[in-house]
């Protein structure tokens, strides 16, 4: 775990090899009150099994600390990890959250995988996010952006001073994150940076995937005024339009990620496996044939 302190909060950080992935416990040094963000639920895709390697590190962080959980924040159903938030809602008592918007993803990914018997009205989580809505992890105030075009539904949660943007922005090396997947939009993922980048300079920026690339330690953590002038797609005077061309050419040759088409169908259920059949058996459902693979890069 990666201890980072800024704009008045105690930021764990907690990266995932596998996926890439970053996830967060924020925390009130004060009251000593946090929240989880965008926790994993480790999978193996060849064996089909789940195993909790990441949610139990961050328990043991929560409790070496002494932090007493608010909030289970996920910022959109993620397509390459499966979300642990259940996991720990059942350890921890805490509430679950993620973004109002969440029903049009339910909706769409229902329809791609045919279940018939879903839900699609947000009832998997406690409490659905509204943008501009108010919370608190003890005496940090926290708000919520909607930030959408990585996929329909994602946000950002500001807390304190520091935005937790997940895949709207990237490290300044890296980026941003791609908007070809089903209810994704480069034009509304540069809508979205701009109201981020419209923060305070200072505010710190926690991203939720880092690769390492040429060799780097993954990295999380940059500010608004590194990202303003750094970031390698959307820094400087990078308009909308040469931003959406960028985005379409690059996103054209990327694959899905190993893990999506496991992955919507649990954290469309708000990070539950497909129910079993009468005999307990637990299924995973794969559509195929709907999705094409990438071209190759020019």
């Amino acid at each position: 775990m990666q201890i980072i302190e800024h704009g008045g909060a105690r930021i764990g950080a907690l990266h995932d090899p596998k996926t890439g992935s970053w996830q967060y416990v924020v925390s009130d040094p004060l009251s000593r009150k946090c929240a989880v963000i965008d926790p994993v639920w480790d999978f193996d895709e060849k064996a089909a099994a789940t195993s909790t390697r990441n949610a139990d590190a961050i328990l043991d962080y929560i409790q070496a600390e002494r932090l007493t959980v608010e909030w289970l924040l996920d910022t959109h159903p993620h397509a390459d990890h499966f979300s642990a938030a259940p996991y720990l809602r059942e350890k921890l008592g805490a509430p679950t959250a993620i973004g109002e918007k969440v029903v049009g993803v339910q909706a769409l990914w229902k329809d791609i995988y045919d279940l018939d018997d879903l839900p699609a009205d947000g009832r998997q989580w406690d409490r659905l996010f509204k943008a501009g809505d108010t919370f608190a992890v003890g005496g940090l105030p926290g708000r919520v952006l909607f930030s959408p075009g990585h996929t329909m539904a994602s946000i950002t949660y500001v807390i304190g001073a520091n935005a937790f943007v997940h895949d709207t922005l990237m490290m300044p090396y890296a980026g941003t994150s791609r908007a070809d997947f089903p209810g994704g939009d480069p034009r509304t993922l540069y809508r979205s940076i701009q109201e981020i980048l419209a923060l305070p300079d200072e505010t710190g920026v926690f991203v939720g995937h880092d690769y390492g690339p040429d060799g780097r330690e993954p990295a999380c953590f940059s500010t608004v005024q590194a990202q303003k002038t750094d970031n390698i797609h959307v820094g400087g005077r990078r308009g909308e339009a040469d931003f959406v061309r960028l985005r379409d050419g690059r996103d054209a040759t990327l694959p899905l990620p190993n893990l999506m088409l496991y992955a919507l169908q649990v954290n469309i259920r708000g990070g539950a496996l497909p129910p079993p059949q009468a005999d307990g058996r637990v299924f995973f459902k794969i559509p195929a044939n709907r999705f094409a693979p990438p071209r190759e890069a020019s």
